[in-house]
């Protein structure tokens, strides 16, 4: 095998490492780095950020001093992939700014704003690939606590706003003109920041969660400034593209149908071959750069 195979297989191990060392620590301890071990940690004149870093990779097992496969890992990885965030920019989001919400519960869907600890790790954009093919997720924190809006499905979180929804909706939202057609409605968070737009004229939304629906009809939607522009269809997200979405004339296609890359997949592969019927609409998808790396 020549130097260059080696590199790739190197790097798919340190990839497959690095995702198997995160997800356990998201999945079962997110909250275990602490205030206390920070501010010990910055005494020394290092950044938040730098000691986070520090502590993640000690509780990852690395010696990021004499051993020098770890260390390469660490400046490879963990140092990318760790940002301290600012909450204000978050905050000053118009979503945040302008639409407020209660705590209620319809059926088996409940609207209720949820935290972050302050030093709780989360996902917060997508993953980000190198040319060399290392695949870096990308994971933030706040020094304070952080809230956000959130449904829940059987009390168990389905559906956020968090600083992932908004950074991984940018392009989405961008790009976005004319009418638009959104699958997936959660929290409206993406109808809202489209219908702020001049120059698009309608959103459509299409969700199967009646419940979710009459939420957000109730005590979402008439918080919106252009209320006027949504159009909500409860129906199956496929079905309506196979038999109604080209009666809608649509100039903009949004997806957002699963919670992560691990149900995505399938959905996203599945919307790609709805796109190819669509030559003259534009389809955009969220995390797609995740997905994408998983392909």
């Amino acid at each position: 095998m020549n130097r260059n195979n080696l590199l790739k297989e190197k790097i798919k191990v340190d990839n497959y490492k690095v995702f198997a060392l995160l997800s356990n620590y998201l999945n079962h301890a997110p909250d275990f780095i602490t205030k206390e071990e920070i501010d010990e940690i910055v005494t020394s004149g290092v950044s938040y950020e730098y000691a986070f870093v520090v502590i993640l990779a000690a509780a990852f097992g690395l010696e990021i001093v004499d051993n020098d496969e770890d260390k390469d890992l660490f400046n490879q990885y963990i140092k990318k992939m760790i940002h301290q965030l600012d909450a204000n920019d978050y905050y000053d989001n118009p979503y945040y700014k302008n639409i407020k919400i209660p705590t209620i519960k319809i059926g088996k869907s409940e609207l209720k704003y949820e935290k972050y600890k302050p030093f709780e790790g989360f996902v917060c954009n997508d993953i980000i690939q190198t040319k060399e093919g290392r695949q870096i997720p990308q994971i933030g924190f706040f020094d304070k606590e952080f809230i956000f809006p959130a449904v829940l499905e059987n009390d168990r979180i389905w559906m956020t706003i968090t600083p992932n929804e908004i950074e991984t909706m940018k392009d989405a939202v961008d790009g976005a003109f004319g009418n638009v057609l959104t699958f997936g409605l959660g929290l409206g968070y993406y109808a809202y920041m489209v219908s702020e737009k001049e120059n698009v004229e309608s959103v459509t939304i299409v969700d199967m969660n009646e419940d979710v629906i009459q939420l957000f009809k109730k005590y979402v939607l008439p918080q919106f400034k252009n209320a006027h522009k949504i159009k909500i269809i409860k129906a199956d997200a496929f079905e309506y593209a196979q038999k109604h979405m080209s009666n809608g004339k649509y100039d903009f296609v949004f997806t957002d149908l699963w919670h992560d890359v691990s149900d995505g997949i399938d959905m996203y592969l599945k919307m790609k071959k709805v796109e190819e019927q669509h030559p003259n609409t534009v389809f955009s998808y969220w995390i797609e750069k995740s997905i994408l790396c998983y392909l």
